[in-house]
């Protein structure tokens, strides 16, 4: 493989998913009107904890600005991985998704391009959402938008590869509304997009251990302290290397001879 060519191939899948994104209206909006939905509900909810003095102010404060912009930040993330994979699965059975296997590149640089792709088309949807949200008053750093920047990069790659390989086991275009509500809720709640861990374990214990293990949590984790100015080591290699574990698996699942297309052949 060319390393001219392999540029050429990320180049072209990268404007494909571009254009579809910018052609899907419903899904750009969605996008940015889901997390605004949910940060002007929590701002509500917050507001009347304030004027009931249930919880000191200054850690409302912190809980609404430090947590719950981070994790609506990375819900963008995870929500277009999946939908990614959506459109991975609809591919497959209209059939260019196997024409663009076909393509003379090694298959696993074709669904990492096509992950690079996917990554990049939301980076910019991302930042509009945290930039509307200071007329919420949330306002990080100003550094803090340009250091955050990696940390959506890696969080962004890790739950799209996740995405791909979800999408190797989805044999019906109609199966995945199912798959959907049974992997993004699940990992969105059992994680500290809405509230810090510490909390979680205080309300129970089996709650935290699960938001441990979360990968979404890591994802989480890596955004926010990266947007105001920290580093998680911890998070950015789980990260990193749940990065390589599903992506990995997604290039076995989608080898002709392997996963999903040895088990179609069969049928």
């Amino acid at each position: 493989m060319r390393l001219l060519h392999a540029f050429r191939a990320l180049g072209g899948i990268t404007r494909r998913e571009c254009f579809k994104i910018l052609n899907q209206r419903g899904r750009l909006a969605s996008a940015i009107v889901r997390p605004l939905v949910w940060l002007g509900l929590f701002a509500a909810g917050f507001r009347s904890i304030l004027g009931l003095s249930i919880i000191p102010p200054y850690e409302t404060y912190i809980l609404y600005e430090v947590y719950i912009v981070p994790g609506l930040a990375a819900m963008m993330l995870l929500f277009h991985g999946l939908q990614s994979s959506l459109s991975m699965v609809y591919d497959r059975e209209m059939g260019s998704m196997r024409v663009l296997l076909t393509a003379p590149l090694p298959r696993w640089w074709l669904l990492t391009a096509r992950l690079i792709a996917n990554t990049l088309a939301v980076i910019p949807l991302v930042y509009l959402f945290l930039l509307l949200a200071r007329f919420w008053n949330i306002r990080p750093p100003t550094l803090g938008y340009a250091s955050a920047l990696p940390a959506l990069v890696l969080a962004g790659l890790m739950l799209g590869a996740f995405g791909l390989f979800i999408s190797s086991l989805i044999r019906q275009l109609e199966n995945f509304a199912g798959v959907m509500n049974f992997v993004i809720f699940p990992m969105f709640f059992a994680s500290t997009a809405l509230y810090p861990l510490w909390r979680l374990d205080d309300v129970n214990p089996l709650l935290g251990w699960l938001a441990r293990l979360n990968p979404f949590t890591h994802a989480v984790e890596l955004i926010r302290f990266s947007l105001y100015l920290q580093f998680a080591p911890v998070s950015a290699l789980v990260c990193a290397a749940l990065l390589l574990f599903f992506l990995g698996l997604a290039a076995w699942s989608y080898d002709p001879g392997r996963g999903f297309w040895a088990q179609r052949t069969v049928a």
